[in-house]
């Protein structure tokens, strides 16, 4: 009873999804992370792997054999928070064997907290800010980033400062795009292993489980055709990990693709780079973006000296201004770079333009650069400010090119762009993660978006989507040049 190891071999029961209650045994994916377990441990993951069941046991078992130990879990909405509590963390301990439970009881027993006779407690939430915890688990964080903003941001200044440096920290979670505070600890966390430095209690430790390790995501072979696209991604795949899949783990995941489709790569990654390259759902841009993956449209993207350079801009007066940078040849849209900054004036702009030595062509800039004003003082709008800083050929895209059509635009505009793989980088992290905001009251998603970081380069780009369409409906006439200003 003394040795932990053997108390979460032998004490504890659990049910199965088909029904069964059996005696909780560790798999490959819980003993390699229990054998390495450290203060702060961020987990990526495929689906089915355990990680929460073993999280929920390991909770328990540290509640009750140690006094006035006190652990959360965060799960990402109401269901999973009840389903943790009562049929994972209520059903473990209500099996346990009667002198465990004679010696450890549960004094108070709530609708999500199992209070013990040592001083030690068990709670389970969708949020958890409030007290002091020696154990933490937030479940699916990267899908609270994604739907749930301002929650992420909750749990990170709130919940993450009630453990204290020496205590134990759980992040699970499969990927949901390249952007928010679960992909940036990831990063950081991975960088750190592959740099091989030592942590400090206050460092997360990366674990990733792909789908290929796992001894149960394999069938008979035998019917299953492997088409030419597979075999290749198959053949990459074992290049990048160092292994030789077998027929049966080629077969169970391409008849597992069929259903899966393009959530495959989030639901069973292969690799965590592939996670975080899945579409995000509810993205407006999905489907375009894939393809253009696919297509291998995400490449070195040279600038052509003799091709004019257009720019779509989204602008903000204390918010984030953004600029796409396009060149039309024969029929391909190139993004060749992007540039985005936060609280600069606009000759800052108007300098980071001049210092990349573009030619330009048009500016397409959203309605409000005529309306809006710079300063009470100058009375000048946003545009009449760029004109005399030297900008020329301003287009303004015409309000009534609503925001419908405008996404519809992107769209349209997405099947023919090709993107600079480093310089765009960021600029195609806001097209990927430009979504739909989500109703927890629906359980759906609305018709508009949601606001965030993502929206100021998907506006960006959506101006230069609906501008530089030939069919534009544009309002204004270009800028008359002016023979003292230095032209952009």
């Amino acid at each position: 009873m003394k040795n932990r190891t053997w108390r979460l071999q032998n004490l504890y029961w659990i049910q199965t999804k088909d029904g069964r209650v059996i005696k909780f045994n560790p798999n490959w994916a819980q003993r390699l992370l229990y054998a390495a377990i450290w203060y702060m441990n961020l987990i990526l993951k495929a689906r089915q792997m355990g990680i929460t069941t073993f999280i929920c046991i390991l909770f328990l078992d540290a509640a009750v054999f140690n006094s006035n130990t006190h652990c959360g879990i965060i799960a990402h909405n109401k269901d999973d928070a009840e389903d943790f509590f009562f049929n994972k963390v209520k059903f473990a301990y209500d099996r346990l064997p009667p002198q465990v439970q004679g010696m450890v009881q549960a004094v108070n027993d709530s609708a999500r907290q199992l209070r013990f006779s040592n001083g030690s407690s068990i709670k389970v939430g969708t949020s958890m800010r409030s007290g002091t915890l020696q154990y933490l688990h937030v479940s699916e964080f990267g899908k609270i980033c994604a739907k749930y903003p301002d929650k992420a941001k909750e749990i990170v200044t709130g919940a993450l400062n009630t453990v204290q440096a020496g205590q134990f920290i759980f992040i699970e979670s499969t990927a949901e795009g390249q952007h928010g505070y679960f992909y940036d600890y990831c990063e950081k966390a991975k960088n750190l292993l592959l740099q091989g430095k030592d942590l400090t209690p206050l460092d997360f430790r990366f674990f990733f489980f792909p789908w290929w390790k796992h001894p149960d995501y394999m069938i008979d072979p035998e019917g299953v055709v492997i088409s030419q696209t597979d075999e290749l991604y198959f053949l990459e795949l074992e290049a990048k990990i160092g292994t030789k899949l077998t027929a049966g783990q080629k077969a169970w995941y391409v008849k597992k693709k069929e259903t899966q489709d393009e959530d495959m790569l989030r639901e069973y990654p292969s690799t965590p780079e592939e996670a975080f390259a899945a579409k995000i759902k509810g993205a407006y841009y999905a489907k375009q973006m894939a393809k253009i993956r696919i297509e291998r449209r995400i490449c070195k993207v040279p600038y052509e000296p003799a091709i004019p350079v257009n720019v779509g801009w989204d602008l903000g007066m204390n918010d984030t201004t953004v600029l796409w940078f396009h060149q039309r040849i024969g029929v391909e849209n190139r993004i060749i770079d992007y540039y985005e900054e936060n609280g600069e004036s606009l000759a800052h702009y108007v300098k980071v333009m001049q210092d990349r030595g573009y030619v330009y062509g048009q500016h397409f800039l959203p309605h409000d650069v005529e309306v809006h004003e710079l300063t009470q003082a100058e009375k000048k709008t946003r545009k009449e400010v760029l004109e005399d800083l030297g900008v020329r050929n301003i287009v303004v895209v015409d309000k009534a090119v609503g925001l419908a059509d405008g996404i519809e635009a992107v769209r349209n505009f997405l099947p023919t762009c090709y993107f600079d793989e480093a310089k765009t980088k960021d600029g195609r992290a806001g097209l990927d993660a430009y979504q739909k905001e989500w109703d927890e009251k629906i359980g759906g998603y609305r018709d508009h978006p949601l606001h965030n970081w993502a929206s100021n380069p998907a506006d960006g780009f959506r101006m230069l989507a609906v501008g530089f369409s030939p069919r534009r409906i544009m309002k204004g006439k270009k800028s008359r040049r002016r023979r003292d200003a230095r032209v952009v």
